[in-house]
């Protein structure tokens, strides 16, 4: 009786009975979800279903890119779905149809264990597949070399808002770092870029040209503060529609945005391929990103161009010729061990492609985020600068401790990092969870690192016969700013859990 009632009052609401009971049994179909942010920015997140019985399939297709449902079911008028995302995280949407209305709960959290993060609520409509599709590719340009821009003739220092400020950095947060970045002796050590990440964009005037959201009320403005302090500003954008967090991209509007840029100020540009993978294929990434660094050396002002793609397609062995002074070599970093072991460590094999103005890079420096000790913190320092990679921190400054500021800041590790030789480092030992990394510096001196990637202290040797070198007496350990007795033809040292012991050897 109940279910005959219900179909009535559906009918005669709705005009059709059919109509009414597919709403409230059935989910298929591809659902919208509109959201319109604080800082005045929009993003469209859709919901591609396919029901049976109970079970729901399908996709979530967030900037083009489709993720598919692990686990989706809808019953009694509820809807679950949930799919794996990124660093193991586990998005869930959970809610009511009302309707032609879904009415959701959006969570993440990170398996296993992890608390999940706070929820939002949000509203998804009826939608179409073609909504959900990326627009077409635009003409591929022939291929050149560019010129050397002449810039980042060392590695680029400097500061980054995404590893701890990520979707709430602002201009408030940009000026204060700048501040931070003088007051505490970063700028005196080398630090010179203060650079925006994702999430400042907002849409496009009537003629095309990128606006800024809310919470960057005044480029132009902020980039003159942070020039006044004698720093550098650096900004974000993508090839494709969409950057990785659904802000507006350089899709369609490469020169129009380097000329943007170049009037605000700008000094270097983070280019991130996000939903360009959508649309085009890896093989097309050298003429996309030769597209920007065309635009970027037209646009009258010496900006570097930092390439993101997660070293695909062999970055490194094109990154020079499309105008690239630094080219991401691996995913995004995280703070914690296995990260930073997975990433530091597997970057011997390419550590021969830099060159003076063009740098391998394997990501931001986790450095003082909290998700690590800071022996592990100087085994990351100790990697990237053997590697001549990139110095741009990304912890909050304003809280930074001093055992962080002195990693950060470490003259010697500044200074190998900075050799403007360039000369690449070497895996030189590797015995189980042990190895040994030497690199010669400009002055004919050489330095070497006692790495223990162990879970418990261990003793590692380097054997100078084994590793190339020729030792003498005098020796500095660079972590401890001790002086070391050579003698002998092996050096031996107690290296802690996740450690590392650096020496330099010879001159200086």
């Amino acid at each position: 009786m109940q279910f005959k009632r219900t179909l009535l009052s559906c009918s005669l609401l709705l005009a059709g009975a059919l109509a009414c009971l597919q709403a409230q049994t059935d989910v298929g179909g591809v659902w919208r979800i509109h959201t319109e942010r604080p800082d005045g920015s929009t993003h469209d997140v859709f919901l591609n279903l396919a029901q049976n019985g109970s079970a729901v399939t399908g996709t979530v297709i967030d900037n083009y890119h489709p993720r598919k449902i692990v686990n989706g079911a809808f019953a009694a008028g509820k809807l679950h779905v949930e799919i794996n995302t990124w660093r193991q995280i586990v998005k869930t949407y959970e809610g009511t149809l009302t309707g032609r209305r879904l009415e959701l709960t959006i969570s993440e959290k990170e398996t296993p264990g992890s608390k999940p993060s706070d929820p939002s609520k949000v509203t998804a409509e009826p939608s179409t597949e073609e909504a959900t599709r990326p627009p077409a590719k635009l003409p591929i340009p022939e291929l050149h070399d560019l010129p050397d821009n002449g810039l980042a003739r060392t590695p680029p220092m400097g500061w980054n808002s995404w590893n701890h400020f990520a979707g709430r950095v602002t201009d408030a947060t940009v000026r204060a770092t700048a501040d931070r970045i003088v007051a505490t002796g970063m700028k005196a050590a080398g630090y010179i870029y203060v650079n925006i990440d994702d999430t400042w964009e907002a849409g496009r005037d009537a003629e095309g040209n990128i606006l800024t959201n809310k919470k960057f009320p005044n480029m132009k403005g902020l980039a003159d503060y942070v020039h006044s302090k004698g720093l550098k500003i650096g900004i974000y954008s993508s090839p494709g529609p969409f950057t990785c967090g659904g802000y507006e991209g350089s899709y369609g509007h490469e020169e129009q945005d380097a000329k943007t840029y170049a009037a605000w100020g700008i000094d270097y540009l983070k280019y991130d391929w996000c939903s360009a993978g959508e649309i085009y294929h890896d093989t097309d990434m050298r003429p996309v990103y030769q597209k920007m660094g065309d635009a970027l050396q037209a646009s009258g002002r010496p900006i570097v161009f930092s390439l993101c793609q997660y070293g695909k397609a062999d970055v490194w062995t094109w990154g020079t010729k499309v105008g690239g002074n630094l080219w991401r070599t691996t995913d995004d970093i995280a703070d914690h061990w296995k990260s930073l072991e997975e990433i530091g460590f597997s970057q011997a094999k390419i550590a021969e492609f830099v060159q003076p103005g063009h740098w391998n890079d394997p990501d931001m420096l986790e450095v003082g985020n909290g998700g690590m000790t800071n022996d592990e913190y100087r085994v990351h320092m100790t990697l990237w600068a053997l590697l001549s990679a990139p110095l741009l921190a990304g912890n909050d400054l304003d809280k930074m401790s001093d055992a962080t500021l002195k990693i950060l800041t470490n003259p010697d590790l500044i200074a190998i990092d900075q050799d403007q030789a360039a000369h690449h480092a070497k895996r030189t030992a590797l015995e189980g969870n042990t190895e040994v990394w030497t690199r010669e510096m400009n002055d004919g001196a050489a330095v070497v690192a006692l790495f223990n990637r162990d879970d418990q202290a261990k003793q590692v040797t380097a054997t100078w016969s084994k590793i190339g070198l020729t030792a003498g007496a005098k020796a500095r350990n660079l972590w401890t700013q001790e002086d070391v007795n050579l003698a002998g033809d092996s050096y031996t040292a107690t290296v802690p859990k996740h450690g590392v012991v650096l020496l330099r050897l010879g001159k200086g």
